[in-house]
C-alpha cells in the first residue's frame, strides 16, 4: 500500500504554573492507519485540564473524562460545598471515605514520613490564615494566630483504618490539592490506557503525564519556564525536555504568592513551622512514573531547600529534580538529579 500524506506543522505554546508545554498540532490527510489527532479539554477541581492523544478512532469522549474527574471532585474538591473533605473537614472526629479519598491519605502518609514532615495536607488552617485558601483573610496572621493553628496541624492526628478515616482532634482539616491534582492525571492516563490509547499527554492545572510519541516518532515537548528578573511572573522557557514516558509536575513560590510588610509571601507553607516557606529555590520540576508520586513530592522539595532536596534525591532512581535558584550571590542558577528524564543539556 502506498501512503500518501500533505502535512502543515502549526505549533502552539500554552503556559501552565512553572510549566510551558509545547503542542504541535498536524493537519494531515492520509490513507491507511495513521493514527489521528484528538483534544478534549474542561474544567475540574478549580482548574482546567486538556488531553491530547492519537488513536485510530474517538476511543475516549469528554463525557468520560468530566465524569471521571467530577465523581473525584465529590470526594476531594475544596470547591464543591458538599464533597466527601468538606464533610471530613466540618466533623467532629472523622467519617468513612470513598477510595479516591482513601489512596490520597494513605499515600500522604507515606510522603508525610519520607519527608518527616514537610509534606502535610493537615497543613490546610494554615494555608487559609495566610491568604491562600478558598475563602481569604483579610490580613496575615499573627504569630500568636500560627501557633494556636500549629496545635491542629499534624498527621499524626490522623488514623486510616480500611475506609475509616478518624481524627483525634475537632479542628483538624484537610487540604489535598497537593497531591490530587497528580492523582486525576494518573486516573485520565489509566481510562485512556484501557481503551488501548499509548499515545497522550494530559495536563490537569500544570500537572503532566505522556506516554509515547506523535505518529512518526516525533517525541511530546515540555518546556520549562524560567524566571525574568525585570518580571518574576512571565519568565521565558529555560529548558525543553522530551520525557517520552511518565509525568512532570512542578512546584514554584514565584506565580503563587501575595505581599506582607514589604516581602513576597509563598503559598508553600512549612507545616512544621507554621510560616511560608522562604530559602534559595525559585522552583522544583519533578519527574517520576506517576503524577501521583511527582505532585505528591515536589513542595516537599521546595520546603526543604536546594542541600536537603538534593540530598534526599542523591539515591533515588524513581524520582528527579530539576531546580531552578538563586546562589548567594543572588544570581539565578539550575541544576538537575540524574533520575530526571527527558532532560537535555
Amino acid at each position: 500500500m502506498t501512503l500518501l500524506a500533505i502535512s502543515t506543522l502549526t505549533q502552539r505554546l500554552i503556559q501552565f504554573t512553572g510549566v510551558w508545554l509545547l503542542m504541535f498540532a498536524s493537519v494531515a490527510f492520509s490513507v491507511g492507519n495513521q493514527p489521528k489527532r484528538y483534544e478534549l479539554s474542561g474544567y475540574a477541581q478549580g482548574t482546567t485540564y486538556q488531553i491530547v492523544y492519537y488513536a485510530q478512532d474517538s476511543l475516549v469522549s469528554l463525557r468520560q473524562t468530566d465524569s471521571l474527574l467530577h465523581k473525584l471532585d465529590l470526594s476531594v474538591s475544596l470547591y464543591e460545598p458538599s464533597s466527601l473533605i468538606n464533610r471530613f473537614n466540618q466533623s467532629a472526629g472523622g467519617l468513612t471515605v470513598d477510595e479516591h479519598f482513601r489512596v490520597l491519605v494513605a499515600r500522604s502518609m507515606q510522603i508525610y514520613q519520607d519527608t518527616q514532615g514537610l509534606v502535610d495536607p493537615t497543613v490546610k488552617p494554615l494555608v487559609d490564615a495566610w491568604g491562600f485558601g478558598v475563602v481569604k483573610p483579610s490580613q496575615d496572621p499573627t504569630d500568636a494566630q500560627i501557633k494556636a493553628l500549629l496545635q491542629k496541624v499534624g498527621m499524626k492526628h490522623l488514623s486510616l483504618n480500611g475506609n475509616r478515616l478518624l481524627k483525634d482532634r475537632p479542628g483538624l482539616q484537610l487540604d489535598l490539592n497537593g497531591i490530587a491534582q497528580g492523582y486525576s492525571v494518573d486516573l485520565l492516563a489509566g481510562l485512556l490506557e484501557s481503551n488501548h490509547i499509548n499515545n497522550y499527554l494530559i495536563e490537569l492545572g500544570g500537572e503532566l503525564r505522556v506516554k509515547g510519541s506523535k505518529p512518526g516518532g516525533e517525541p511530546f515537548a515540555i518546556g520549562i519556564e524560567g524566571v525574568n528578573e525585570d518580571a518574576p511572573d512571565s519568565g521565558p522557557i529555560r529548558k525543553i525536555i522530551e520525557p517520552s514516558n511518565g509525568a512532570i509536575t512542578t512546584s514554584g513560590n514565584y506565580r503563587k504568592h501575595h505581599e506582607a510588610g514589604g516581602k513576597q509571601i509563598s503559598h508553600i507553607i512549612n507545616p512544621l513551622t507554621g510560616y511560608p516557606v522562604q530559602n534559595e529555590l525559585i522552583s522544583v520540576t519533578v519527574y517520576a512514573q506517576d503524577a501521583l508520586t511527582a505532585d505528591g513530592y515536589d513542595n516537599g522539595f521546595m520546603a526543604m531547600g536546594l542541600s536537603k532536596a538534593l540530598s534526599f534525591l542523591s539515591g533515588r532512581k524513581d524520582i528527579g529534580a530539576y531546580m531552578v535558584y538563586r546562589d548567594k550571590n543572588g544570581a539565578i542558577r539550575d541544576t538537575v538529579t540524574p533520575a530526571f528524564k527527558g532532560y537535555q543539556k
